[in-house]
């Protein structure tokens, strides 16, 4: 409703040249923008920037001294690497969780069942540095098996793509990347005893008001919405 933010409309002036950057994990792309464009909506003359890529590089990036305002891992681990003089007076706040499913090509030509079939087929698993990939050994190894793993992708999305454009007979990615590829891809379950879910964490990485409001918005019950919509579960 264009009359809802007419009380802030003395500060609009103030705010209008106000961009924050936001850094997320792979796996948040469809969520993360869509809650970006429901954020601009409501505060205009703020411009969110997006950049998505493997918290592993996320991390590197903010080591190497990147700009950010809000920052969103895929694991509640990736944080815990970073040097302590970069992270030190940062919060972090867990907002999601996700658990892993095998994609595979429209219509799992591979006729591929459970883990267990992934060591009879081409398979692509995220490098072990990602959170994605640290999740899939721990589901291999709990389920005792060998996968023949063909090559190992930087982030979920991909990882992803080697299965969609059918260079691949399986991978293993998160929940919520299967649904997100709709029709391109066939998920396949992993057995509860095998899967691994992870916890994702967000934290404000500057002292931006608007930051602030967007991991408000994030955390809240819009936030929780969207990210129900897309796959995500809630934190306990």
């Amino acid at each position: 409703s264009s009359g809802s933010n007419a009380a802030g409309s003395s500060s609009a002036t103030a705010s209008s040249s106000k961009t924050i950057t936001v850094l997320a994990a792979a796996s948040l792309t469809e969520s993360f923008t869509k809650l970006a464009e429901d954020f601009e909506k409501n505060h205009p003359g703020v411009e969110i920037k997006m950049s998505f890529a493997g918290s592993q590089d996320i991390a590197r990036q903010l080591k190497g001294g990147a700009p950010a305002d809000v920052v969103a891992m895929a694991d509640t681990t990736t944080p815990k690497t970073m040097p302590a003089d970069i992270t030190q007076g940062k919060t972090w706040t867990d907002f999601a969780t996700n658990e892993l499913e095998i994609a595979t090509p429209k219509g799992n030509p591979g006729d591929v069942t459970d883990l267990a079939s992934l060591a009879k087929v081409n398979t692509v698993l995220c490098a072990k540095t990602v959170p994605c990939g640290r999740a899939a050994d721990k589901a291999l190894t709990k389920a005792h098996v060998h996968a023949h793993v063909v090559s190992y992708e930087q982030n979920v999305k991909s990882t992803l793509a080697k299965v969609s454009s059918g260079d691949a007979d399986a991978a293993v990615v998160y929940r919520t990347d299967v649904k997100a590829a709709g029709d391109k891809v066939t998920g396949v379950d992993i057995a509860s005893g095998s899967n691994v879910k992870t916890t994702l964490p967000i934290a404000t990485w500057s002292d931006n008001e608007y930051a602030k409001q967007f991991v408000q918005l994030i955390t809240g019950a819009e936030g929780r919405k969207v990210l129900s919509d897309a796959g995500f579960g809630s934190p306990s």
